[in-house]
């Protein structure tokens, strides 16, 4: 175990723990490293799929799904001993709670493998959900209204970024329904009608407390919801590569999915894009639901978080067991949190990287506007500008690409597909290189995000420029805009010749987007005070 939260100036974990998220279809783990501020950062994870519903909940595990499960929870002990971990959190979910077996398979998993299982109320299961959710998604004052569609339940937060309002867990999960309604294959329209009609009497509750804080949007999370979103975006031709965290659409997009999808038979489905074959037999049901709750409680727009059970039995742990420190002030934001959590595992060269955030912003105060950007692209260009050097973790030769692959996959939390990419590729411009048809993760991109990467890089590699010795020598600028020009004047601490060559060779592409040339003049040599 480590024991000290720094060693040779690197902030390093106080402990690695494991949560094993056990649902009705998969079992879910994630290894993570937990800080002495409350943070964590993902390790590895292994998702296994067990579908323990097949015979029916609330009945016998049945000998096959009791193995499938057993073998899931070898394969992620394996893997958990493989990382050292010092503590494992496994959270069983309805199939086992309900299971006239679960107590012995619970058993069977303490006898063979060393694993506790907590089998958890619905309502646990839902404050964990809303945990995760809180953590890895911008949410504001407004009530959302959170839903996490599983294989043997439902369950619904309704809440903000601070508090929940509501919290509820109904048995209606994909694959209990598939069980008890037996839909036929295209599903009919009296298999939908029974189904809606169930649904409108377990969501009663819901109604209400809707009532008394209400919400046009839904907080999707779980599998099926993942797979209804991935399906959108591909039916919209939208890229999510990098991730689904965040991702958007609206009840209108939903609707025209679902007047196609829902026509189709299994053959159909499974040439679905975004769908995973493993759900085939049991994404109607899902489909349905989401369908009754947009129009029954008029949601307008749904978004998507990659965060549930798992993350939030570690945030449990965080806050009630371990270190118990509220995710407040500056870092509540999950997007600054995140950012701050990479740059400090990459070791980030904090003094320079924050001085040429500054600059850079100046900068984008002095021209956002003329250059048609908003106060969204000032914040992707601070955490840009704050990790545009953490390539140099991996090595010095080429840390622009490095840092370009490290944003793309540090599954930063809070930020759309489209944000992550702007601040990686504005990260990987910064250097002397410009963007160019070769560069595939530049040219793959929509114009609209190419033109706002090209402004938003033409700002940093200037403010980067100006302090090329990483000593901080221009200790700040004036900026002068002229029709035809653009003068930089400098307030330095000592002969500034190094920043002003290293600003002037990489002005170019500020020349190109502003159609102004580029000056720099030394006001003065020294700032006192």
């Amino acid at each position: 175990m480590v024991i000290s939260s720094r060693q040779n100036g690197e902030t390093v974990p106080i402990k690695r723990i494991a949560a094993i998220d056990l649902g009705t279809n998969s079992f879910h783990a994630i290894i993570v490293d937990l800080y002495s501020d409350g943070s964590f950062r993902k390790v590895d994870d292994l998702k296994e799929m067990v579908q323990l519903a097949k015979g029916g909940l609330g009945k016998r595990l049945t000998d096959s799904a009791f193995a499938r499960g057993l073998r899931a929870l070898k394969s992620i002990k394996v893997l958990c001993d493989s990382y050292n971990t010092e503590k494992i959190l496994a959270y069983a979910t309805s199939a086992i709670r309900e299971a006239e077996n679960g107590g012995e398979f619970i058993q069977e998993s303490i006898d063979r493998y060393g694993i506790k299982i907590n089998a958890i109320p619905g309502y646990v299961e839902a404050e964990l959900i809303g945990y995760a959710v809180q953590h890895g998604m911008k949410l504001g004052q407004d009530p959302v209204l959170m839903v996490d569609i599983g294989g043997g339940s439902v369950e619904f937060i309704l809440g903000n970024v601070k508090k929940f309002h509501y919290l509820t867990s109904r048995k209606i999960g994909v694959s209990r329904m598939t069980d008890i309604f037996k839909p036929s294959d295209p599903i009919s329209p009296e298999d939908i009608t029974k189904l809606e009609t169930h649904y409108k009497k377990q969501v009663e509750g819901v109604s209400k407390a809707l009532v008394q804080n209400p919400t046009d949007t839904i907080i999707s999370s779980s599998g099926t919801m993942q797979n209804i979103g991935a399906m959108i975006a591909a039916r919209k031709g939208l890229t999510v590569d990098v991730t689904l965290n965040e991702m958007e659409y609206s009840s209108k997009d939903f609707f025209a999915f679902y007047k196609d999808f829902i026509k189709l038979d299994r053959a159909g489905r499974k040439k679905v894009s975004g769908l995973d074959s493993k759900r085939l037999d049991f994404i109607n049901t899902g489909v349905i639901l989401m369908n009754f709750l947009l129009k029954e409680f008029g949601i307008k727009r749904v978004k998507i978080s990659t965060q549930a059970l798992r993350e939030g039995i570690i945030i449990r742990y965080l806050k009630k067991d371990m270190i118990g420190l509220p995710w407040s002030g500056e870092m509540a934001d999950p997007r600054r949190r995140s950012v701050f959590e990479l740059l400090r595992k990459c070791r980030w060269h904090e003094t320079h990287s924050t001085h040429v955030a500054n600059m850079a912003l100046k900068i984008f105060d002095a021209l956002g506007s003329d250059l048609e950007l908003n106060d969204n692209d000032r914040e992707l260009l601070e955490y840009a500008s704050y990790m545009h050097d953490i390539g140099y973790h991996i090595a010095h030769s080429g840390h622009h690409k490095h840092a370009l692959y490290i944003i793309r996959n540090a599954e930063l939390k809070g930020f759309r597909e489209d944000e992550i990419e702007i601040m990686a590729n504005v990260a990987r411009y910064h250097r002397r290189s410009t963007p160019k048809k070769r560069h595939y993760e530049y040219w793959k991109l929509k114009p609209e995000l190419r033109k706002r990467i090209k402004r938003l890089s033409a700002i940093l590699r200037v403010a980067d420029g100006l302090d090329r010795s990483h000593y901080q020598n221009v200790q700040k600028f004036d900026l002068e805009i002229t029709k035809n020009e653009l003068i930089f004047h400098l307030y330095v601490q000592s002969d500034p010749q190094l920043e002003i060559w290293g600003a002037g060779r990489k002005s170019h592409l500020l020349r190109e987007v502003t159609g102004k040339k580029i000056k720099f003049e030394v006001v003065s040599e020294f700032i006192i005070g």
